[in-house]
């Protein structure tokens, strides 16, 4: 690696940095209720969760803004793997139906324990958009078995999207109506009412996948330069394809559960990195696009929390706004080069 190439390396991550730093100072300060930067300095070295001010800030802004950090790290990193399994640009949780997937068994769940009294914790949230997650993909895989061209696999997994999404809203209109209220909200998406056993938990499982995911850099490096150079480099493709299936479903299951599913991160971000560090090298592009994913949600959610303040935008409607123009740009620019 020549020096120049560090250097573009080394910035990029430099300019992340900086603007997730901004961003983390700029989302807890700012909302419906404005806090001095002193203010929130005082709470945080107090460690006051008593006042009202202090709720404010260790009971609400601070978990809701882990929450997208680590969520919308989740979300690009998955996004990225998508696009190394299919080598495509515009592959993505979203797009093909895994959160619409992880959506509709969790609306499931939740409705089939609600409307018992019964309170399901975290874990089993997980373990349902997992499942989701899992029959989706494994759609999309079946599918892929019996078509060559992409764009017919992506037109497949948007559909799959929207039965998932139907089945969804079938249960929702026979559920109660406190149910309803419940489900409505968490499948617009948002990272509102995260708890700190929510943090605990989804860091846990965020870490796990990305220290695999790391590990998995240069066979996916390999695997980018075609199957055969991968199997001459001693990649076992089907183990290698089988971890990139399990990791990005883990991710993007671990987002729909806490935050509901959330459009274009998992497409946009991975894109927008590649552009800034000049690089798709996984060894850049997972920490990189951990960081891309964290920045871009922080700046959704502070747009959904603040522009119309007091009332809250879902952050999908604010991401669609930012994501699509990003992917609609993709495409213009593979049809070019064609």
């Amino acid at each position: 690696m020549d020096k120049r190439v560090r250097q573009r390396y080394a910035l990029g991550y430099i300019i992340l940095a900086l603007l997730l730093l901004i961003l983390l100072v700029w989302n807890i300060n700012a909302g419906s209720v404005n806090l001095s930067v002193s203010d929130v300095a005082k709470i945080l070295l107090s460690h006051d969760n008593t006042s009202v001010k202090g709720h404010i800030v260790w009971d609400i802004r601070l978990p809701r803004i882990l929450a997208a950090v680590i969520l919308g790290g989740a979300l690009a990193v998955s996004g990225f793997l998508l696009q190394t399994f299919f080598s495509n640009p515009i592959a993505g949780p979203f797009v093909l139906g895994i959160s619409s997937g992880a959506k509709m068994i969790v609306a499931l769940v939740m409705i089939a324990t609600l409307s018992r009294g019964i309170l399901i914790n975290s874990a089993v949230m997980i373990l349902a958009a997992f499942v989701g997650s899992m029959i989706s993909m494994s759609l999309i895989l079946l599918i892929s078995q019996r078509v060559s061209s992409m764009s017919i696999l992506i037109i497949c997994g948007v559909m799959i999207g929207y039965i998932c999404t139907a089945a969804t809203e079938f249960v929702i209109t026979f559920a109660d109506d406190s149910n309803i209220v419940n489900l409505h909200n968490w499948s617009m998406g948002s990272f509102s009412g995260i708890s700190w056993e929510n943090i605990a938990v989804m860091t846990v499982m965020v870490i796990l996948s990305m220290v695999f995911a790391f590990l998995l850099s240069k066979p996916m490096g390999a695997y980018q330069l075609g199957e055969t150079y991968a199997r001459n480099m001693g990649v076992n493709i089907k183990l290698l394809r089988m971890e990139l299936i399990l990791l990005s479903s883990i991710l993007s299951a671990c987002v729909t559960a806490f935050a509901g599913p959330i459009s274009f991160v998992g497409i946009a971000v991975p894109h927008l990195i590649k552009s800034l560090f000049k690089t798709s090298k996984p060894i850049v592009m997972v920490p990189a696009g951990f960081l891309g994913g964290a920045v871009f949600c922080l700046l959704c959610d502070l747009i959904a929390r603040c522009i119309f303040a007091p009332t809250e935008l879902s952050i999908s409607s604010v991401t669609a706004v930012f994501g699509a123009p990003v992917v609609i740009w993709i495409m213009l620019h593979r049809d070019r080069r064609r």
